[in-house]
């Protein structure tokens, strides 16, 4: 057999809080193969190599490994960072400190916001004489004994990388290059990035704040990458490992430790890639996402089949800038701890159990009650299977811990205040998707609500009713969607260029000749890494604004041939969508020309699955006495793996499976559909 043929397996993995999650896709039978493990927060590659042997023992038929980390993510969020220089333009050391009027937090008001300090120390922040114009023209050259003193400073100061950031180097990055190559000759033992390498794009603060903040991440990442790949090699794995990206595409691991800031939103990115693809196959193209996991949520919203994304974020209070999909996530998750506050009141999340010691009913040692402790309560889950395969849950260990919290607050019914629990984890939810919803012009009931994750379809129901959102999709797999999402995910790398011009100075020939460059370099970046030119494509945008404004929005290119008149009906559609109301006659601005490189790859297919059973009587597991509004309902247990298609169960059911369990609440009905997904419906 040849090595071609040999190696047939890909393997999605998503690292999550609790559990790490894998999928195994076949290529030559089209099988999926899924599976959980407990995630190891002390070093995240021990549980990515336990979930890869869970699924496939032979690791020499390993394809690719396709990875979802939160270590970046984590590392911002506890700033567990590298030590960091930067070596910037005379007189612009102060940049990153400066920032501007605009305070990168949610709420505009808070009293209690302190600002974050910056990630370099003034001390360690060199400056050297050289300036370019806006346009890109040497106004003063480096200055090489400036330099070369800086570089002396930064081997004094033991730090561990160093990012480069001059003035209008998006416009010509030659003196950061010149600065980065003498650098990395002087001390080769450094990381060393360029602003021109990680945001080619004008606004220095945020330019310099994400080269920062991606300088401080490449030690972190290069060490897990590298344990990683260590250990891979040593089981004799011959498959590539790549890493998923915050705008929704995967990517080699040398790129994601060159720029890790481009993983923020790992995870979570593969939850959208793989409802997506689920929503494909069903003709679904406007839903909302909803990843509920043992951390944290997180919600997106898809419009005609295009989820939302923004080229900016404030992340642990410093903004980033790049494409990304929007995703907006709260800490309710089926770990986060219930406490009480002073005045006995009741309070959920963000603090989490996690995975060690995770909630108390999981018997390892947690004490303090959780979301899954109180579903525990309310006869929701553990019926009959171990959570994700390998937990046995204890309902006398949930009962107590809700009952000690129901003690402190003085409550005496202990279902009572388990579902306040689930109440108030469900209301952080929906407040959430009410942001990316009714705050952006959109009614959440003219979408559907696709609720996946280990604990998104328990809860799916009872958010879609807070929301008045009338259907509800449990696509199939959901505890293992985000690993599933990066089994299917091309490989993407997003380029952009700054084409500061007004949009009537700009002719169709221009336009064309930007996008020409654009996919030129999109070609021979994707041909570098073995796509074939019938592999590659192309998707390109435009961050748009009327003059004198001081910020732009993302504009879809409409089709080529590229012309003014298309882009300028897109802007205006664009922006009418956004504010309600658009000048017709008002100058137009065109700031990036954005390109994503996309290496097309062969993904799984969403095949009809036969029916497993002839009546709903035969997938009946059991019953059991479910706590809703205070009252026992008789709940029927189903074994979804048993449903027949296209025959409807109406609530109060759970439907349990190996990595999730879905609650039917009264009032709704269920049916699975030819695909395997269930679709729940309000009557």
């Amino acid at each position: 057999m040849s090595l071609a043929m040999d190696r047939q397996h890909i393997v999605g993995i998503d690292v999550g809080g609790t559990f790490t999650d894998v999928v195994l896709f076949d290529i030559a039978s089209g099988q999926l193969t899924v599976a959980k493990v407990p995630s190891t927060p002390a070093n995240q590659s021990v549980g990515v190599m336990n979930a890869i042997r869970s699924v496939e023992t032979d690791l020499g038929r390993l394809q690719r490994i396709a990875h979802g980390t939160t270590v970046s993510t984590n590392a911002l969020l506890q700033r567990k960072l590298a030590h960091v220089a930067l070596v910037t333009t005379r007189g612009f050391r102060d940049t990153i400190e400066i920032g501007r009027t605009r305070r990168m937090i949610p709420s505009l008001y808070d009293p209690t916001f302190i600002r974050p300090a910056p990630l370099v120390p003034r001390p360690h922040r060199f400056e050297v004489s050289e300036r370019l114009d806006a346009r890109g023209a040497v106004l003063v050259p480096l200055d090489p004994a400036e330099l070369d003193a800086a570089i002396t400073a930064i081997r004094d100061a033991g730090v561990a990388a160093v990012a480069v950031c001059f003035l209008h180097s998006y416009a010509n990055p030659q003196h950061e290059r010149a600065a980065a190559e003498k650098i990395r000759a002087a001390l080769p033992d450094i990381a060393v990035v360029t602003s021109a390498e990680v945001v080619s794009e004008f606004r220095e603060y945020e330019r310099f704040s994400t080269t920062v903040i991606n300088a401080s991440l490449m030690p972190v990442m290069g060490r897990y990458i590298n344990a990683l790949d260590r250990t891979l090699v040593a089981a004799e794995c011959r498959g590539r490992l790549f890493t998923m990206s915050s705008s929704g595409g995967t990517m080699d691991v040398a790129t994601a430790c060159h720029l890790p800031v481009r993983t923020i939103l790992s995870g979570p990115a593969g939850g959208i890639a793989g409802s997506l693809w689920v929503a494909g196959a069903m003709g679904l193209t406007d839903f909302i996402t909803c990843d509920m996991g043992g951390t944290s949520t997180d919600v997106c919203l898809v419009e005609a089949g295009q989820p939302a994304t923004v080229t900016e974020v404030a992340f642990a209070g410093y903004p980033i800038k790049g494409m990304q999909i929007s995703i907006n996530t709260v800490g309710a998750g089926g770990g986060s701890i219930a406490f009480s506050e002073a005045g006995n009141t009741l309070r959920v999340g963000p603090l989490s159990a996690g995975a060690e010691p995770g909630p108390a009913c999981y018997s390892r040692g947690g004490t303090e009650p959780t979301v899954t402790d109180a579903n525990m309560v309310l006869n929701r889950i553990g019926n009959s299977r171990r959570l994700g395969g390998h937990i046995e849950l204890d309902r006398a260990r949930a009962v107590q811990a809700v009952a000690e919290l129901a003690a402190r607050i003085g409550v005496g019914d202990v279902a009572h205040l388990a579902e306040g629990i689930v109440r108030i984890a469900v209301t952080r939810m929906a407040s959430a998707i009410r942001e990316i919803t009714i705050e952006k012009g959109h009614n959440p009931s003219d979408f559907a609500l696709m609720a996946f994750g280990g604990a998104g379809p328990m809860h799916g129901t009872a958010l879609a009713e807070e929301l008045g959102i009338n259907t509800v999709v449990v696509p199939i797999h959901p505890g293992n969607l985000s690993a599933l999402g990066l089994t299917a995910s091309d490989q993407k790398y997003d380029l952009v260029r700054t084409f500061l011009r007004p949009l009537s100075d700009t002719t169709d020939e221009d336009l064309e000749a930007q996008l020409d460059a654009a996919m030129a370099q999109a070609a021979d970046l994707l041909e570098s890494r073995g796509f074939a030119p019938d592999a590659i494509g192309c998707e390109h945008s435009v961050d748009m604004r009327y003059a004198r404004q001081a910020f732009e929005i993302t504009v879809a290119m409409p089709e080529r041939p590229a012309s003014q008149a298309r882009l300028r009906a897109a802007f205006f559609a664009t922006y009418e969508r956004y504010y309600g109301h658009v000048d017709h006659t008002a100058e137009i601005e065109i700031v990036n020309i954005r390109t994503t490189a996309v290496g097309r790859i062969r993904k799984p297919s969403l095949t009809p699955v036969p029916d497993a059973a002839a009546t709903l009587k035969d997938a009946v597991l059991g019953q059991v006495a479910m706590i809703v509004s205070g009252q026992d309902v008789k709940a029927t247990v189903y074994d979804r793996a048993k449903l027949p298609r296209d025959q409807p169960l109406t609530g109060p059911a759970i439907i349990e499976e190996l990595g999730s369990t879905t609650v039917v609440l009264p009032e709704w009905s269920c049916r699975r559909d030819a695909y395997g997904n269930l679709k729940l419906t309000r009557r």
